[in-house]
């Protein structure tokens, strides 16, 4: 499992989890790596790859409000177990990348998780969902980049860029914003605020 979004300072943060079919299938996709070390062609054809492989994907989104809600860790980790729980079958066990567990949010019988740093550019399993959820963000932030185009979401996804942060002083916060980061609640009193 891994996340993609949890710097941005809008929209949702947004989980993947991939089980491959088999070792052999994993390999054989040409190009698998780290979601970060591949531009946005390259993501689409591996997550093409992965969708028409026979693999087990799951997605899941925790959307701004909630993130302001319970803190962006927390809503990563539920989007995580959120993820799990939507795949095909029950895994016995889960990789997930970075430090942090999201086994407290199973409800029943969490599968054996173990998380593993930087384990996006060490486990393929791990580097397909980092894929898979970042593929999925962005197609996100492009639909909802029709509902705010003063923002730029299309071009930033959400994430904290120059252009990003003058659109948010100029225009103030849009609903998808998270209003509880730096970046976006010193303009919460702007009198443009898209409310």
């Amino acid at each position: 499992m891994d996340e993609a979004g949890r710097g941005a300072l809008a929209g949702p943060v947004v989980a993947a989890a991939v089980v491959f079919s088999s070792k052999a299938e994993a390999v054989s996709i040409d190009g698998l790596n780290d979601s970060k070390r591949m531009d946005a062609e390259e993501r689409e054809r591996i997550y093409a790859a992965l969708s028409k492989s026979g693999s087990d994907i799951a997605v899941a989104r925790v959307e701004a409000r909630e993130i302001d809600r319970m803190n962006i860790l927390q809503a990563a980790l539920e989007a995580m177990a959120r993820a799990a729980m939507r795949l095909a079958a029950s895994p016995d066990a889960l990789l997930v990348d970075g430090n942090r567990s999201p086994a407290p949010r199973f409800a029943h019988n969490p599968p054996h998780i173990e998380t593993v740093v930087k384990g996006d550019a060490l486990s393929l399993s791990i580097a397909a969902a980092s894929v898979a959820a970042k593929v999925e963000r962005d197609r996100i932030m492009k639909r909802i980049d029709a509902q705010y185009p003063q923002y730029g979401f299309a071009r930033h996804k959400g994430y904290p860029t120059r252009a990003h942060r003058e659109a948010i002083a100029l225009h103030g916060a849009s609903p998808i914003h998270r209003r509880a980061f730096k970046g976006v609640r010193e303009h919460l009193s702007n009198a443009n605020s898209n409310e």
